[in-house]
């Protein structure tokens, strides 16, 4: 076992003070002083806060939520964390004098060592300075151990520690670093032993959320569900809850619930990036145009500012209102067009950012020439302009794709899904949901030649003109692409009204009738819609009773 260093003296503290208050600033400095800390450094802005650490490394940074003039707290932490100015080592404690649920629940989501609620005095700065100081002094060698990555070693160092009665008011956090330590080892069933025996001993959040990770972990659901439901309903657990069930669910490709755990985090929670990259791509996994609208929109408004901001999040936005666009028809269709062109003047503001996207805009032009039906225009924009030599990303392959496939391009649409597959990098969870994506993307863009928009359209002039079975297969196909699409569902129960008009239905299509009106029984749908759907089951002799038996 390696040798451990000795933690800090509290003379050689580090401390980073980050407020837009100067009396916060004199208070805590002189607190801090009295204590014996020498070396505390004040910043009264995010930019010059990065500055400092990008000169020195801090061991304690207390950080305002609301730093004025350029990022706030949440934006400043996550880009310390990014570039490492905050590590495992490092103690973060956030202030504020806001206490909303919205913060709150921002405050959760990072996860600091302390909270600090303002207005400030000398003592209680004392008090929780010194109680922070000697977590990471009498607990030095257990988390020096997991700051390395070594947990069999923090496992022995925690027991020695427990015997030791000078540390016992920090025995309970020794107790969870023990049982964190045996999930990072995978030794998922002895947690499972830890954590069920611990909670006849605490009945803290930390224990439930380390018992709910191993019976997860050991597909044990049903045990698990008891305890989920009951984290489910408290503020400090709901997030990571939320996350633990989606990570469970995406690994069981289940992502049909995956989508709704994350849209439930998300929805308390609506800043955090990560999140939402993962809502949208099980939005699109899940065929949910306008929750992938939704969710690329929020990215775009949360990243400002932030180390996350980029033209590519709102060229994201472009791109996911064109597929919006491309499902639906009439005023809808025009709004998001308008939406288009006032995004598209927004992003291309400036020529040094105009002519860096200048490949990635010529095949969004191309798109929008598609959505009017100006195909020629579209494909001449691509075959005469694009330079296929730039380096293209994940993105902007899926968005070449899409163009090529609104053209009929098929052959330079399947080549650009062998790239894409090639692009997606590591086993994580991110890339697990991406390839599935793009597994249905293949197989849809292989057997459906036409968008959505245009399957419809087909499927109204093929109805009009008396030919059933080829508006039922345009409607099969768009449902395909597009199966939370209302409108297509209805159509497709009266395609299979007149086709009960002349002969029974296959199997196939009555199981087309039973899923079909079986979705549409969940959705809200306005008093008009309503009572078409009524009237296609009753054509059917199908009712909603008689549904959810089917179906379960």
């Amino acid at each position: 076992m390696d040798k451990i260093p000795l933690p800090k003296a509290i003379d050689e503290l580090k401390v980073l003070v980050v407020d837009n208050q100067a009396l916060i600033h004199d208070l805590i400095k002189s607190a801090l002083l009295e204590l014996g800390v020498k070396q505390v450094s004040s910043a009264q802005n995010a930019f010059h806060a990065v500055r400092l650490c990008q000169e020195d490394t801090f061991d304690v940074v207390l950080l305002a939520f609301n730093v004025s003039s350029d990022k706030d707290g949440f934006h400043l932490f996550e880009e310390l964390k990014h570039h490492n100015y905050i590590g495992d080592k490092s103690t973060v404690v956030f202030l504020s004098a806001e206490t909303s649920m919205e913060l709150v629940n921002c405050i959760i989501e990072l996860q600091p060592d302390d909270f600090w609620v303002k207005p400030l005095d000398a003592s209680r700065v004392q008090q929780r300075f010194n109680y922070l100081v000697n977590i990471r002094r009498k607990l030095h060698k257990v988390m020096h151990c997991m700051d390395n990555g070594d947990y069999a070693a923090a496992i022995y160092h925690a027991e020695r520690s427990l015997k030791d009665e000078g540390v016992a008011e920090y025995h309970p956090r020794l107790k969870r670093m023990i049982g964190d330590c045996l999930i990072h080892l995978r030794d998922y069933a002895t947690a499972e032993r830890y954590f069920t025996g611990l909670k006849a001993e605490f009945d803290h959040a930390w224990v439930h959320i380390g018992l709910t990770k191993a019976l997860l972990k050991q597909d044990k659901v049903a045990e698990a569900e008891l305890l989920i439901e009951d984290l489910l309903q408290r503020n400090d657990t709901r997030f990571l809850t939320y996350d633990l069930l989606a990570q469970f669910y995406i690994g069981k490709e289940q992502f049909d619930v995956a989508y709704e755990q994350v849209k439930a985090a998300s929805k308390l929670a609506p800043r955090n990036i990560e999140r939402n990259k993962k809502l949208w791509d099980l939005a699109r996994l899940n065929r949910d145009k306008y929750g992938q609208l939704s969710a690329v929109q929020n990215m775009a408004k949360f990243a400002r500012n932030s180390i996350h901001d980029s033209p590519e999040l709102n060229l994201n936005v472009i791109r996911t209102m064109i597929d919006l666009a491309a499902t639906v028809s009439g005023t809808e269709s025009e709004k998001l067009q308008r939406q288009i062109t006032r995004e598209i003047e927004g992003v291309t503001r400036g020529d040094f950012v105009a002519q860096a996207l200048a490949n990635k805009m010529l095949v969004i032009r191309a798109r929008i020439e598609s959505l009017k039906n100006n195909k020629r225009d579209a494909e001449k924009l691509l075959k005469e302009n694009l330079q296929t030599e730039t380096v293209m990303n994940l993105e902007d392959n899926l968005d070449l794709m899409k163009a090529y496939h609104e053209l009929g391009m098929k052959e330079d649409c399947l080549a650009i899904l062998d790239t894409l597959r090639a692009q997606l990098a590591g086993d994580t969870l991110a890339s697990q949901v991406v390839d599935e994506y793009l597994k249905r993307e293949e197989i849809e863009r292989r057997e459906i030649k036409f968008t959505t928009k245009e399957l419809k359209e087909m499927a109204a002039v093929n109805y009009r003109e008396s030919r059933i079975m080829p508006a039922y297969n345009n409607l099969c196909q768009a449902l395909t692409l597009s199966p939370h699409d209302k409108s297509i569902a209805l159509s497709l129960l009266k395609v299979l009204v007149q086709i009960n008009k002349t002969e029974p239905l296959s199997d196939s299509q009555y199981a087309m009738a039973v899923n079909t009106a079986d979705s549409l029984s969940k959705a809200n749908l306005p008093a008009n819609q309503q009572q078409k759907y009524e009237e296609y089951l009753s054509a059917l002799s199908l009712n909603e009773t008689a549904l959810h038996a089917t179906q379960e």
